[in-house]
């Protein structure tokens, strides 16, 4: 569609990782639960009961105002947002609208290729808001019967609203995948996408090239995944270019449509709401919320290292993009590499042994990996790398036995056995080694230093693996220069 571009909003909805709901005591862990079985009269919204607000949320809400770049409001309330629908039991939401928490942020995030490779310059994208407000049940629709699941009604939300800077699908979920990083860092949001803790309404207009005006929007609801965003704009930008193409004119207002994830296409829901509909009015039962400057300068003390500051922390380091993209999206492995490298100071191995050998074994255990405590695994990782009499081979299989089995590097040694070549042997094998590969040796002689690979592997299979490398390579070294 070359004469149209996208111009792209979201409202991403972030559930916050507390342990109670947003206004009652009830348990906010719903996944897995049997059907409306943590759920109380006041998430229910019995008549007579009041709700209390969850100050942790509210904290944690705040926290990712602040990472976000917005503006915290000292006083904001929260309100009533009126719509009827059988997962929402009191007929209302309790949510913001007028004085929300915070206002004026932007996040700034790169567009990366398949490889994990930046595609073009940096870009930003403006966070209008970020407000509070509990979450409705689920409804499972069988045939002509619909059933009602109320435990994840009154869960805590932020809805995090975007300008419309985003200009396609693939901008669309680099900056959602960035905003999931800096949610999860300031662990105000596990984020995680299986478990329905982090959803898109994503809107989207179409304009000609080098247009101003805004077009009416299509406002896509509910998505769930990475994916269904991508699929879901790309989908709807081909469809308002056909519709302008075909009648000469774009929508008549806004409109809402739902994605269908089996049919890969977008159906006509109804025309969308505006505040109007919803008839919102100040929360009567829930005072009125106020930060001093003081609360709002502790909570920027708490925020810790952001991703993007992260990243310029590894890049300096020289890990590769791929690398960085890891430590970043993994807390856990972050942990486990700063540690191991804090302890080492050798970058070398603990990015073989943190990146390539732990990161290929949490891979393929999938969702049945269990993480190790963290001052256990760091402790193991570390004597590994100590162990000059560990070769290569065995330090795979054995970060296997750690990880999955527990054990310790003592242990491993004990039961399986090291056997440490000495001096007297490795210095006969080298000698051998001069003798079996004049070549290399002429090269490397010449100034050729990856040609002493050749001379150390065959030394190494020599010994059956059972050298230490570092130690062959010296004395090869040592003796080439004699």
């Amino acid at each position: 569609m070359p004469n149209f571009e996208a111009v792209i909003g979201l409202e991403v909805h972030a559930q916050m990782n507390t342990k109670s709901k947003m206004f009652c005591g009830c348990d906010n862990d719903a996944f897995g639960k049997p059907p409306n079985t943590t759920v109380c009269p006041i998430c229910m919204g019995h008549p007579g009961t009041l709700p209390a607000p969850n100050k942790e949320a509210i904290n944690k809400a705040a926290k990712a105002s602040i990472a976000i770049g917005c503006e915290i409001q000292e006083d904001n309330h929260f309100d009533r947002k009126h719509y009827f629908y059988p997962d929402l039991p009191p007929g209302f939401q309790i949510s913001q609208y007028d004085f929300p928490l915070s206002k004026a942020g932007e996040v700034k995030f790169n567009v990366v290729d398949d490889s994990g490779n930046k595609v073009g310059d940096q870009r930003i994208c403006k966070i209008t808001r970020l407000h509070m407000e509990n979450d409705a049940g689920k409804l499972t629709h069988r045939g002509d019967k619909t059933l009602c699941d109320y435990n994840r009604a009154g869960t805590p939300l932020m809805e995090i609203v975007t300008e419309p800077d985003l200009r396609s699908a693939e901008e669309a979920v680099a900056f959602a995948q960035e905003l999931r990083r800096i949610l999860i860092a300031v662990n105000s949001s596990e984020a995680d996408m299986f478990k329905g803790m982090m959803r898109f309404d994503a809107s989207i207009s179409i304009r000609e090239k080098g247009a101003k005006e805004l077009t009416p929007r299509s406002e896509i609801k509910n998505l769930n995944s990475f994916k269904s965003l991508e699929k879901a704009l790309n989908y709807e930008f081909k469809r308002l270019c056909k519709l302008y193409e075909k009648e000469g004119k774009h929508l008549k207002n806004d409109i809402t449509v739902g994605w269908v994830d089996d049919e890969e296409q977008t159906k006509m829901l109804r025309d969308k709401e505006t505040a109007m509909d919803y008839r919102y009015f100040p929360e009567p039962d829930i005072p009125p919320l106020h930060f001093t400057k003081e609360d709002i300068k502790k909570l920027k003390y708490e925020i810790p290292a952001l991703p993007s500051e992260l990243k310029t922390k590894y890049e300096e380091m020289g890990l590769e993009d791929f690398e960085v993209r890891m430590l970043i999206d993994q807390p856990y492995s972050r942990s486990v590499f700063d540690a191991v490298y804090e302890k080492t100071d050798d970058i070398k191995r603990s990015r073989s042994i943190v990146l390539t050998q732990l990161a290929g074994i949490v891979k393929a255990e999938g969702d049945n990996f269990k993480k190790p405590d963290l001052d256990f695994i760091v402790e193991q990782l570390t004597e590994l790398i100590a162990d000059s009499r560990i070769t290569k081979n065995q330090e795979k299989e054995f970060l296997s036995d750690i990880v999955i089995d527990g054990m310790t590097v003592k242990e491993i040694v004990e039961s399986k056995g090291v056997r440490d070549v000495d001096e007297s042997e490795i210095e006969e094998l080298v000698n051998k080694a001069i003798k079996a590969n004049p070549q290399a040796i002429e090269s490397f002689k010449a100034g050729k230093e990856q040609a002493l690979g050749a001379v150390v592997g065959w030394v190494m299979k020599e010994s059956k693996g059972e050298a230490d490398p570092a130690k062959v390579n010296d004395i090869l070294k040592e003796k080439i220069d004699n």
